[in-house]
C-alpha cells in the first residue's frame, strides 16, 4: 500500500537530536558565535595598535621628493634702462631626499640623518644645475615642554595589557550569557517533559475515573475536575512546546548553530566540590582582572594631563641644530667632490606675557580632573571588591542549595507516585492528588532553577576573577597559552 511506502521517508523526516553538555555549549559559543568573532576582531585591533605604537619608537626611514615641478610662464624682468618686460621662463625643479630619524622618548626630542639632492633645469638657456647635501646630521629638542613621548611610553603598555585581559574577560562574558540561554532551554525542555507526563497521567486517571463513575464509585464533580485537568494539561503541553522552540532558537542563534538538529541538553548535576574563600577570590581578581591596570592607567593619564597643562602654558623653548656637507655643480657628481661644511643652529622660545589668567585656569582644571579621577578610581575599586565578595558568597550559598533542591525533587516525585496510587484505590481525594502534582512540578523546576543560578554564579565568578578554581590556574587566551 502507498502509505506503507511512505513510512521510511516519514521516519527520516523527523529531526535528529544532538546531545550537548553545558561545557560543550560554552565552547561552541566561544569559538563560533557572532559575539566571539567580534571579540576576536577587537583583540586583533588592539594588537595592531600596539604594534603601531612600538614601531613609532624605532628608527624611521623615509624618502621624500618632488618629481617634477615644471613651470612655463612669463616673469617680469627689469631691463638695463629701468623698464620692465615680461620674458618667457620655462624650467623644472626636482628634489629627492632620504631621511633616517630616531625619536628620543626620555627627552622628547629626535635625531636625524638626511641626504638631499636637487636639480634645476632651465630650458630657455639649456642649462642644468645641481645642488645637494650628501649628509646632514641634526637634532631637535624641546625645552620645558610637555613630553608626550615619555608619557605615552608609560601609558600605552598598560592599555595593551588591559586589552589582553579584556579579551579573556569578554570570553567569560560569552560563557555567562551562554549559560543563561542553556538553562532557559533546559528548563523549557523540563517543562515540556513535565507537561507531557502530566497529560499522560491525567488522561490515565480520567479513563479510570470514567469506569468508577459508571460503577457509582466516583462523583460527577470529581469526574469533571479530572476532565478539566486533562484539558489544562493539553494546553500546558502546547505552551511548553512553544516555549521550548523559542528557547532552542535563541540558544542556537547565539551559539552559531545553523543546522536543523534538535538539541537535547544534559542536566549538569556535578558541581565543583571545593568552597571558595573570598580572600582568595579577591587576590586573584586584583592580580588577573584588567581593573588594576585600568585604575593605574587612568591615574597616569590624569597625571599626564596636569603635566601637559603645566608644560603648554609656561615658558617654552626648543633647540634645533644641524651639521653637514653641501655643494653645487653642473653635474650631480660635483656635489660629492670636496663638499663644503654646512652648519645651522636655532633656539626658539615662546612666553606668554598677558593671558588674563588662562594658564592658571587650564592648570587648575587639569589638577581638579586628576583629583576627580583619584576619587572615582577609589570608589570603583571598593565597588569592584564588593562585587567579588558578593559573588563568592552567592556561589557558596547556591552550591549548598543544590543538594537540598535535589533531595526535595526526589521526595516530591516519590510522594506524587504514592498519592496517585492512593487515589486510584480511593484513599485520598482529587484535591490531595492535585496538591502532590503541583508540588512535584514545583520541586523539579526549583532544582533546575537552582542549577541555573549556581552555574551562572560560577561563570560570573570566573569572569570577575579570570581564575579557574577547579584547575586552580589563571584563565588565559589561546594566544597566551601558545
Amino acid at each position: 500500500m502507498l502509505w506503507l511506502s511512505l513510512l521510511p521517508a516519514l521516519s527520516h523526516a523527523q529531526p535528529a537530536e544532538r546531545q550537548l553538555s553545558l561545557q560543550e555549549v560554552i565552547a561552541l559559543a566561544q569559538e563560533q558565535s557572532a559575539v566571539a568573532r567580534q571579540v576576536e576582531t577587537t583583540r586583533e585591533t588592539s594588537y595592531w595598535e600596539w604594534r603601531s605604537f612600538k614601531a613609532a619608537y624605532k628608527p624611521q626611514l623615509s624618502v621624500e621628493g618632488i618629481l617634477p615641478d615644471f613651470s612655463r610662464t612669463f616673469n617680469p624682468v627689469t631691463q638695463p634702462d629701468g623698464t620692465l618686460e615680461f620674458k618667457p621662463v620655462t624650467n623644472n625643479f626636482s628634489e629627492m631626499g632620504l631621511t633616517l630619524q630616531q625619536v628620543i622618548s626620555p627627552t622628547g626630542g629626535s635625531v636625524f640623518v638626511t641626504s638631499l639632492m636637487q636639480r634645476f633645469d632651465d630650458f630657455d638657456r639649456t642649462q642644468t644645475r645641481y645642488n645637494g647635501n650628501p649628509a646632514i646630521i641634526g637634532f631637535e629638542q624641546p625645552l620645558f615642554a610637555y613630553n608626550k613621548l615619555r608619557w605615552a611610553k608609560r601609558i600605552a603598555p598598560l592599555r595593551y595589557e588591559e586589552s589582553r585581559k579584556q579579551y579573556v574577560e569578554d570570553l567569560e562574558e560569552i560563557a555567562v550569557t551562554a549559560t543563561g540561554l542553556y538553562f532557559d532551554l533546559l528548563l523549557a525542555q523540563v517543562n515540556q517533559s513535565i507537561a507531557a507526563k502530566n497529560l499522560a497521567n491525567n488522561d490515565t486517571l480520567y479513563q479510570v475515573a470514567q469506569e468508577k463513575y459508571k460503577l457509582g464509585r466516583l462523583s460527577k464533580n470529581d469526574l469533571l475536575q479530572l476532565r478539566l485537568a486533562v484539558l489544562n494539561a493539553g494546553l500546558d503541553q502546547a505552551q511548553a512546546v512553544l516555549d521550548a522552540q523559542t528557547a532552542l532558537l535563541a540558544l542556537k542563534t547565539y551559539v552559531g548553530l545553523r543546522d536543523s538538529l534538535e538539541l537535547q541538553l544534559q542536566v549538569p548535576e556535578e558541581v565543583p566540590a571545593a568552597d571558595i574563600q573570598p580572600v582568595v577570590a579577591l587576590a586573584e581578581a586584583h592580580k588577573n582582572r584588567k581593573e588594576s591596570l585600568n585604575f593605574q592607567r587612568r591615574l597616569l593619564e590624569a597625571e599626564s594631563g596636569v603635566a601637559k597643562a603645566k608644560g603648554d602654558n609656561g615658558f617654552n623653548a626648543s633647540v634645533y641644530a644641524t651639521f653637514g656637507l653641501t655643494n653645487r655643480g653642473e653635474k650631480w657628481r660635483d656635489i660629492y667632490e670636496q663638499p663644503d661644511n654646512q652648519q645651522r643652529a636655532q633656539i626658539g622660545f615662546s612666553m606668554p606675557l598677558l593671558d588674563w589668567g588662562r594658564q592658571r585656569a587650564d592648570y587648575k582644571v587639569a589638577e581638579l580632573n586628576q583629583k576627580l579621577v583619584q576619587h572615582t578610581v577609589a570608589q570603583e575599586e571598593a565597588s569592584f571588591e564588593q562585587a567579588v565578595i558578593t559573588q563568592v558568597n552567592q556561589y557558596n550559598t547556591l552550591k549548598n542549595r543544590i543538594k537540598a533542591t535535589s533531595e526535595a525533587d526526589a521526595i516530591a516525585q516519590e510522594r506524587y507516585e504514592i498519592a496517585k496510587s492512593m487515589y486510584l484505590i480511593g484513599r485520598i481525594s482529587i484535591t490531595d492528588l492535585n496538591i502532590a502534582l503541583a508540588e512535584k512540578d514545583q520541586a523539579q523546576r526549583a532544582f533546575i532553577a537552582s542549577l541555573s543560578e549556581f552555574w551562572g554564579a560560577y561563570y560570573g565568578l570566573r569572569q570577575l576573577t579570570l581564575y579557574d578554581f577547579e584547575k586552580q590556574e589563571v584563565l588565559a587566551s589561546k594566544a597566551d597559552k601558545e
